[in-house]
């Protein structure tokens, strides 16, 4: 189900430090508010001439800016235009937060037992161009060019991007995860 199916309309905060922490807590707040396990995610650009800026902050990464894809691409471009060293990861995060199975029925003192919680990470390397490149995708996909490829994600396009990407990448273990646990229960 999606956030919307559920009447989720709130911007979940995002106030960790790290993406697997941001990740938790978008699930916790989904589990708190809704009464639903869940799996949630949190995605950044780690560029390494700047010590893994903008990372957790990517989306916020133009100050006064909120998802302001150009002001950010703009910022970044900025700050390493005098810098050889270009490397960059985009990193996905996901937190699965899985109550276990028939608790209230094998013991009702564990029916408030603390979820089991997951963790499953894509990450995909490359380097920041020089200048945007393509018009596809969203956020800084017109500047980031995954290693063995000539293009960036925005000219490659949607089809190779997602499935090379480092969410689905994420996503990939997390299914491969999930499936594991009803073979399990079959």
């Amino acid at each position: 189900m999606s956030l919307q199916e559920i009447g989720c309309h709130e911007d979940i905060p995002e106030t960790g430090e790290t993406l697997q922490e941001n990740a938790l807590l978008k699930a916790k707040y989904v589990a708190e508010h809704y009464g639903l396990d869940c799996f949630a995610d949190d995605t950044g650009l780690e560029v390494e001439a700047l010590h893994g800026a903008p990372g957790v902050h990517s989306a916020r990464y133009a100050e006064g800016t909120d998802h302001n894809s150009e002001a950010n691409m703009q910022k970044l471009l900025h700050e390493l235009q005098d810098k050889e060293n270009r490397k960059a990861r985009f990193r996905t995060v996901i937190a699965l937060l899985q109550h276990p199975k028939n608790q209230l029925k094998e013991n009702v003192e564990n029916a408030f037992a603390a979820p089991e919680i997951h963790y499953f990470e894509g990450r995909i390397d490359g380097i920041i161009a020089k200048e945007k490149r393509g018009n596809a995708g969203f956020g800084y996909d017109p500047i980031f060019i995954p290693n063995g490829y000539q293009q960036s994600f925005a000219e490659l396009g949607e089809t190779i991007k997602n499935h090379i990407s480092h969410r689905a990448q994420a996503v990939e273990k997390l299914a491969e995860y999930l499936h594991s646990k009803i073979n399990e229960t079959l």
